[in-house]
């Protein structure tokens, strides 16, 4: 029986150790997730998006909405990664200095490019 368990607990954790570390990146079309070359794009209904990300991110935390386009209904954030959402879909994204979409912010909304 211990042979046993200790097979188990072996292939469990030679299972555990290959799996890839999933990372969320931001683009212009909205967010990659790597490396299973998957996407979460603008216009995604705002549940699943939220599912996701506090799935693979951690919980959320919900910011103000100071600044925002009049779309903007919501903005969450994960450690950094800021989201916006209008009533029912994904519509933006900022972090440090880049963003693409709607996003909230002191100066208006802009893209990655710096255009309003």
């Amino acid at each position: 029986m211990k042979t046993a368990g200790l097979a188990f607990m072996l292939l469990a954790s030679c299972t555990a150790a290959s799996a890839p570390t999933i990372r969320i990146v931001p683009d212009k079309g909205g967010l990659a997730v790597t490396p299973s070359g998957q996407r979460i794009d603008f216009g995604r209904a705002t549940s699943g998006v939220i599912t996701a990300l506090n799935r693979e991110l951690g919980a959320h935390r919900a910011r103000a909405l100071v600044a925002c386009p009049h779309l903007v209904m919501q903005q969450l954030e994960w450690s950094g990664l800021i989201l916006t959402f209008s009533s029912s879909r994904f519509i933006g994204w900022r972090q440090d200095d880049r963003s693409a979409g709607q996003v909230c912010g002191s100066t208006g909304s802009t893209d990655n490019a710096g255009n309003l």
